[in-house]
């Protein structure tokens, strides 16, 4: 059997939360899918307040995962601890509140979620994302396992897809809030795409006002980031999973706008 499996890239700033609200649940009727993983680390700008986890979740949200900005508003850190679907990267180190794996069950089949974040030109702090997946392989059941693999170089997002080809259903990268055009099934049956793009303001850069970009790499002061405002754009994708196999057979990306 086929499951429609959306990942959905980071949202970013209440513009690209209101859109997600309106747009989200349309698209999942429109897809017929099954389960579907926001990535919701930008949703205050930097980080997101347990209201806009919620709010995710509300949206239709499975599952809403985390990066880099995960304590950038640190009301989330109980609700971590609490909350089976809202995830941050696994392979923080023991130190840090909160899960970065779950298995959900859909009844038919158990889908494995696994938040993993990058080390290259992002956090240095992080354990190993390769050897904290292979760990997580080891604990539970599941018959798919998705993997959210929040990090900056695309280098390292594709090393880990080879890694983990044949072994997980699909892996997508988030963090750099532009669409890659390299959707494939990897040799041995694993979706892969290198970042799933943002869900927030179309005229802006990565989600913030264009003029505080341009006036920081001027050299000036741009004040505190604010996100852009005007139409926005939901982008993510969708990967087929067949139920027989575990593995994928088609990746497609989305842009709503």
């Amino acid at each position: 059997m086929l499951y429609h499996i959306l990942a959905v890239g980071d949202v970013v700033g209440e513009p690209g939360l209101k859109h997600l609200e309106r747009h989200l649940r349309p698209l999942k009727k429109l897809k017929a899918i099954d389960f579907t993983v926001v990535n919701g680390e930008n949703a205050s700008g930097v980080g997101l307040t347990p209201e806009q986890a919620w709010r995710i979740y509300d949206a239709g949200a499975d599952a809403v995962t985390l990066g880099n900005h995960t304590f950038g508003k640190m009301q989330i850190r109980d609700m971590l601890e609490e909350t089976p679907w809202l995830l941050r990267p696994a392979n923080y180190t023991g130190r840090a509140p909160g899960r970065g794996c779950e298995i959900f069950d859909l009844g038919a089949v158990r889908v494995r979620v696994m938040n993993l974040i990058g080390r290259c030109d992002l956090d240095w702090k992080a354990n190993d994302p390769f050897t904290t997946a292979d760990r997580l392989l080891k604990q539970g059941e599941a018959d798919f396992t998705l993997v959210d693999f929040h990090a900056e170089a695309t280098s390292e997002k594709l090393a880990l897809g080879y890694y983990l080809d044949g072994r997980v259903s699909a892996i997508w990268g988030t963090h750099t809030h532009v669409p890659t055009a390299d959707e494939r099934v990897y040799p041995k049956g694993t979706g892969y795409l290198t970042d799933l793009g943002m869900t927030g303001p179309i005229e802006s850069v990565l989600g913030i006002e264009p003029w505080q970009s341009v006036e920081s790499f001027l050299g000036g002061l741009p004040g505190r980031y604010k996100p852009a405002v005007g139409p926005c754009k939901l982008q993510g994708a969708v990967f087929t999973l067949d139920s027989d196999t575990g593995l994928c057979t088609a990746v497609e990306r989305v842009d709503i706008r």
